[in-house]
């Protein structure tokens, strides 16, 4: 799906900078700046190069300056906004085109000079490629010139004017060319705070004196309450002349290895990659497509394992388990990536400790942190949508102890307060951890204490329970799974899972509102109305009658449902927020306060499906509901679906600008409705 945006779409500087693209490499590192090539935020860069994937990452090339020089005179065509006294860079205005597709492109016209840029991130290496297709009918001749603003810094910090700054040059820009058919212009190598950056160019390369621009101004981090300026460097620029009346393309390309690939591999590379997505996934339909690409957008090595794991969002997120756990269905196994889907949980099963998954993995020598209560039982639920595509019942087998160990600590107890009561029901949380996805803590506020028996958490134990069930059956069946029977655990999960669902239903429903209660703690949050009870729902196994199902459905969609995702809590609450934005504290204080969230809202199509027996007309009127995806796509991150919005009236994505799990919700949903049903 090409997505194509004009003039009207940058009025202004600040309406240019609603809209950004993103190209990840698939090791942690990304390119990401907005559709008038400006740098919004801190986390902006042409090029954040990852050096131990898949977070150890570093803002190398933060931006570009473009100046064309026509007859003399001085025209910016790149665009940035500067605090203080300094004049803005607006070449938003000589601007005529942006689109994106595989890669983002750009058009602009000055006086008849014409210059169509593209900017490529190499899939699987730290490699950005830049190009300037220039026709010049202006009767003039034209030089455009190019400086990178570098940083040099860990994605994040900010830069000082004593850090330091090398660069080599070698070469002339003007004498034959090289085996790859581009003229043999200039190389070169930028070194700063331990790093190496190596670049190749057809146009000539300068060494100019070290300066920094200090100003830069993050209009979007400044609404987060964030630092408001960035600070860059420059130590070299490139020119690249095109005679009056002639053509000419400028190839520029940065890499943190000194063998580089010209930009039009790395185009070909890209684009390959990206198809093979959407052919493998095999949907129907532009906005599907677009979704599967988006998908493999946040699959990443990871170094520690040598495995592939999922990266949670950009520009923010690393890889967490509760996260990857959700997106995992929809981002690999929806879109037939099932190798990538065993790698990655197979990455899990590796750190599985006294049965709690880790919620973040370790970095160095730091040891993972376990705090999460659903990744363990969301693990359970993973490997069998894993089974239920592939039959696969070798990796069932592999799996089955971790499984088993999981079930058995839930069963008898093991850290954070998680264990099985005696009504069958599993609790969680004690003190100050926060171990549900509404895991906010600001100091000692617990903003949604959730310490108890939460509903999704009881609602995936149940699915966890009868998955062992039918996982117990299948081995015992026979199959080369190397399963040492006699060790099986002797926990009888059919009865259980009776226990729990006969407790469930006796616990958790509350008759006042005709639906589900969010958690079962004694305190006034268990009454509250949150999109938790939708999970109960849309999972395999029901939990809930019927009657009681669809009762759920349509109070979720009357008191939570928007059309870009779920409220987490009902405007009617005292304490909902129907703003997310400002300071830390404020942010933190809505996060999960009303804040609409993108990936739930998967869920409730799956279980509006269900509850109507994917009839015809449920499909269609999900169909027609998931027509609004098609301008999400087109808003905040192109091609991406957000983290949140806002809970009273969302129209603006918020958060991380891509996120997998709202990415991987939205698949599962066009996965049934193509006939993939639970």
């Amino acid at each position: 799906m090409k997505f194509v945006y004009g003039k009207q779409d940058w009025k202004t500087l600040e309406r240019g900078e609603e809209n950004c693209y993103l190209m990840t490499n698939g090791l942690g590192g990304f390119s990401s700046q907005t559709m008038i090539g400006s740098c919004g935020r801190n986390d902006h860069a042409l090029f954040m190069a990852c050096v131990h994937s898949p977070n150890h990452r570093y803002n190398m090339i933060h931006r570009l300056e473009e100046v064309l020089w026509i007859g003399g005179k001085k025209v910016h065509i790149s665009s940035q906004d500067f605090a203080g006294e300094k004049e803005r860079e607006e070449g938003f205005v000589y601007q005529n085109g942006f689109s994106f597709e595989d890669y983002p492109e750009w058009t602009y016209l000055v006086e008849g000079a014409e210059i169509k840029k593209r900017v490529v991130l190499g899939q699987g290496v730290n490699t950005v490629g830049i190009s300037y297709d220039i026709q010049n009918r202006s009767g003039r001749d034209v030089v455009l010139e190019v400086i990178p603003h570098l940083q040099f810094v860990p994605k994040g910090e900010l830069l000082s004017r004593e850090q330091s700054f090398d660069v080599e040059i070698a070469g002339g820009g003007k004498a034959g060319e090289n085996g790859s058919g581009e003229k043999a212009g200039c190389s070169g190598r930028i070194s700063s705070n331990g790093q190496i950056l190596h670049f190749r160019t057809n146009g000539e390369a300068e060494a100019v004196p070290l300066w920094f621009h200090d100003n830069l101004y993050y209009a979007y981090d400044v609404m987060d309450g964030k630092r408001e300026r960035g600070c860059v460097a420059a130590n070299h620029r490139i020119s690249f002349r095109v005679p009056a009346g002639e053509t000419g393309e400028l190839r520029m390309v940065y890499g943190m290895g000194k063998e580089l690939p010209t930009v039009a591999d790395l185009c070909d590379g890209v684009k390959k990659y990206r198809e093979g997505l959407r052919t493998k996934a095999g949907f129907n339909g532009n906005v599907p497509g677009a979704l599967s690409a988006a998908a493999g957008q946040f699959v990443s090595y990871r170094e520690s394992t040598g495995k592939q794991t999922i990266l949670a969002g950009f520009p923010f997120f690393e890889d967490w388990g509760r996260d990857t756990m959700i997106a995992l269905t929809g981002c690999c196994l929806v879109t037939g990536q099932f190798e990538t889907a065993r790698s990655i949980l197979e990455t899990f099963m590796t750190y599985c400790r006294k049965g709690l998954m880790p919620n973040l993995f370790p970095e160095g020598k730091n040891a993972p942190g376990y705090n999460t209560v659903d990744a363990s039982l969301l693990f359970i639920l993973a490997v069998y949508e894993y089974y239920r595509r592939t039959k696969d019942a070798d990796f069932v087998g592999s799996a089955y102890k971790t499984m088993e160990e999981i079930v058995g600590w839930y069963h008898k107890g093991t850290d954070f307060g998680i264990r099985m009561d005696e009504d069958g029901l599993i609790m969680a949380g004690r003190d100050f951890d926060q171990v549900t996805w509404m895991d906010v803590r600001i100091g000692e506020i617990l903003p949604t204490p959730r310490h108890g028996k939460p509903v999704e958490i009881n609602a995936y134990w149940y699915n966890a329970l009868r998955i062992m069930e039918e996982f117990r059956g299948l081995l015992s069946e026979g199959g080369n799974t190397g399963i040492n029977h006699d060790l099986m655990s002797d926990l009888d999960y059919g009865q259980l899972a009776g226990n729990v669902k006969k407790s469930f239903s006796e616990k958790f429903w509350n008759e006042e509102a005709g639906c589900l209660k969010d958690v079962l703690s004694g305190t006034a949050a268990d009454g509250q109305i949150r999109c938790n009870q939708i999970w109960a729902v849309s999972l395999p196994f029901s939990v809930l009658s019927p009657e009681r199902e669809k009762q759920v459905v349509e109070v979720v969609f009357r008191r939570l449902y928007t059309p870009y995702g779920l409220r987490t809590l009902s405007p009617e609450d005292k304490e909902f927020h129907p703003f997310y934005g400002g300071k830390q504290f404020d942010r933190d204080m809505a996060y999960h306060q009303g804040t609409v969230w993108v990936f739930p809202l998967g869920a409730y199509y799956l279980a509006y499906l269900k509850v109507n027996g994917y009839s015809a007309d449920a499909k269609a009127y999900v169909s027609g509901q998931l027509e609004t995806m098609e301008a999400a796509l087109r808003e905040g991150c192109i091609g991406q679906l957000p983290e949140i919005y806002d809970g009273g009236n969302p129209v603006s994505s918020k958060g991380c600008f891509a996120q997998a799990w709202s990415v991987g919700e939205i698949l599962r949903v066009y996965d049934a409705l193509r006939g993939n049903e639970l």
